[in-house]
Parts: structure tokens; sequence; C-alpha cells
């Protein structure tokens, strides 16, 4: 079932989908649930890596340190400075271009303008490009490699720090650069290498959804397959990979267009809503903290769709609804609020 809704929710997809199953609802099969007011179109016409590394793509905010301020805006000196261009050369070699990944996703939170010295550069952005298309054939069957994970990990982080950047970032996406990861995210394999790349990858996409003004950005995104992927994630992802999926479908539902498109139909809500529940009694096991403060806002968030919060009252998970997390938030006060007005909104008549 969980997998009919992946399917359901799929851009551009679903209104294939649905016009070819018009008579189709599995909420309304599974919660007797009326679907009156739920329209069958959509609202919008859009068109072995170093654990470390990976890691800290989620734990620092997914985004791009900032300099210290001193000397010449980056914290760097001249001389730094020479050896970032060099190294940013070295990269259109491809006998110098492994040496060189690895060097600058090290120094890239240190260096606030590298996003803009990458794009601009002649030639970089292909050569990241090539490092990413280079592995597609490992991908199936699955053959990828601790080193070559690892160096395709680098290249993806130099894009991490162009998606992050607020000048590069409408480039970034303007020549759909977040497409070329797809086939990452679209792995199953449990290995550390695969883990790591969707990871990293992962990371990408969560640095351009964690802008402030971020509204081009879901509208590029909901064009995509990446509700699905994130969603498949969710489910079958390590810890720190399905805290990051999670992130980002959190980022798309709190976008006004973004919850309008997953709540217009049954089929759409269905698919998150039903991933979100096998998160919750997953949950119940494992008492991971930091997915559940992610699983209980993107609840609250769908509740603040009214068609969505019907549909809640009857399908909200009951660990949700009683106090069996409540032993694990009882530190975390904003998330406990966050519950307690989830509970009140459905609550309400």
């Amino acid at each position: 079932m969980a997998g009919m809704a992946l399917n359901a929710i799929s851009s551009p997809k679903p209104v294939s989908y649905m016009h070819s199953n018009p008579s189709y609802n599995p909420y309304q099969v599974q919660r007797g649930l009326s679907a009156a007011g739920y329209s069958d179109t959509p609202p919008l016409s859009l068109a072995q890596p170093v654990p470390q590394q990976a890691g800290q793509l989620f734990g620092n905010g997914m985004g791009i340190g900032n300099g210290n301020g001193n000397g010449n805006g980056n914290g760097m000196s001249a001389d730094e400075d020479s050896k970032i261009y060099n190294l940013v050369i070295d990269l259109m070699d491809p006998n110098s271009r492994e040496g060189a990944l690895l060097e600058l996703s090290k120094k890239r939170e240190q260096y606030d303008e590298l996003a803009l010295v990458l794009w601009h550069s002649f030639g970089i952005m292909p050569a990241l490009l090539q490092e990413i298309v280079s592995v597609y054939p490992l991908l199936s069957p699955p053959n990828l490699t601790a080193h070559v994970s690892n160096r395709v990990c680098n290249a993806l982080a130099l894009l991490q720090c162009v998606a992050s950047h607020s000048e590069t970032r409408q480039l970034f996406l303007n020549a759909h650069i977040p497409l070329f990861l797809y086939p990452f995210l679209n792995t199953t394999s449990k290995t550390r290498p695969f883990e790591y790349l969707r990871l990293t990858s992962l990371g990408v996409i969560g640095a351009l959804v964690k802008q402030n003004d971020n509204n081009t950005v879901i509208h590029f995104l909901l064009s995509t397959e990446i509700i699905p992927l994130c969603l498949r994630i969710m489910e079958t992802g390590s810890e720190l990979s399905k805290t990051v999926a999670i992130f980002i479908v959190q980022k798309i539902l709190l976008d006004e267009t973004g919850l309008t498109y997953i709540c217009h139909t049954y089929e759409r809500f269905y698919a998150v809503g039903t991933v979100l529940s096998n998160m919750v009694n997953q949950l119940v096991e494992t008492q991971a903290v930091r997915l559940l403060k992610h699983v209980v806002r993107c609840y609250l968030r769908l509740s603040d769709n009214l068609r969505a919060r019907e549909a809640l009252r009857a399908c909200l998970p009951e660990p949700l609804r009683d106090q069996t997390f409540s032993v694990l938030l009882k530190g975390d006060m904003v998330t406990k609020r966050c519950l307690t007005t989830l509970l009140n909104n459905l609550n309400e008549q």
C-alpha cells in the first residue's frame, strides 16, 4: 500500500495516474472518508565515504558556514586565497581533480565566495557534473566502491556550496542541476557507499530548501520527483538520511504552495500520511527524538489545511494521541507544544 501511495504522489505522473484511475481513492477505501470537494486535477501547472563529512551535511544545518570576518572577509589570507584558486584550477585536470575535490570540500566553510568562484570559473560546473554522471553505471547493478563514493560525495559537497549561496542558488535551479542527483536518491542499496551518497545528495536539496525565501525552490521541486524519493528514504533509509529527507518534506509543507499541492488530492495526502504514520510506528521502537520532532511538525502543518485536518481526525496515529512519547519529549517543550497544538486543532469542530 505504501508503494501505491508513493506512485500516487509522483509529479508529473499524478495527473496521468489519476486520470486513468478516476475512481481510485485509497484513503477513502482505508478510512471510509468522503473525498467530496477534492479535485482530480492538480492546483498547479509547474513546469568509502568519510562518515563525519556526510554527517556534517545535516549537523551544520545543511548550510555553508560563514567566515570569521577577519582579513579579506573570508577569514583567509591572500596566500590562502591563492591556494583556493589553484585548487579550483586543478579541478579542470582529471589527474589532479580528485585531490582538489577533497581539499575544496574541506575548505568550503572557510571561504564564503567559493560558490561564486565555482560557478563563474570556466568549465568547473561541467567538471563537477562529469564526476556525478560518471558514477551512474555503478548504481545498477550496485557496484559502487567506498573510494568512488567518497570522490563523488566531495563533488556533491561543492554543489551544496553553490546551492546554498544566495547569488548562485537561482542559477543552480535554472540549470536543473538537482535533477542530476535524483538517480542517487533513487538507489536502495543499504551499503555504506550508497548510504553516504544518498545522504550527501539530500544535503544539496536540503541546502536549497533551507533558505527563508524559497518559493521558487518549492515550485521547482514540486515539478520533479523529489517528494516520492524523500518518502521512500523516510521509510527505508538510515536515521540520518530519514532526518534530512523529512526535513525537506517539512520545508515543502511550510510553504503555502507546497501545503496546497500535497493536500489538494487524497492520493497525495495519503502518500505523505501513510509514510508519516509508518514512521510514528517505527519511532515507538527506536525512540529517535530528532525524527519525532520533524514528524510532529509535519502533522501540525498538515492540520493547517481544513480538508487534511478532517482526514487527520480519523487517521492520526494513536501513539501521538496518548502518552507514548511523553518521556521522550519530557525536556523538549517546543515539540510538546507543537503536539498539543496539533491535538487541539483536531479537536476543534
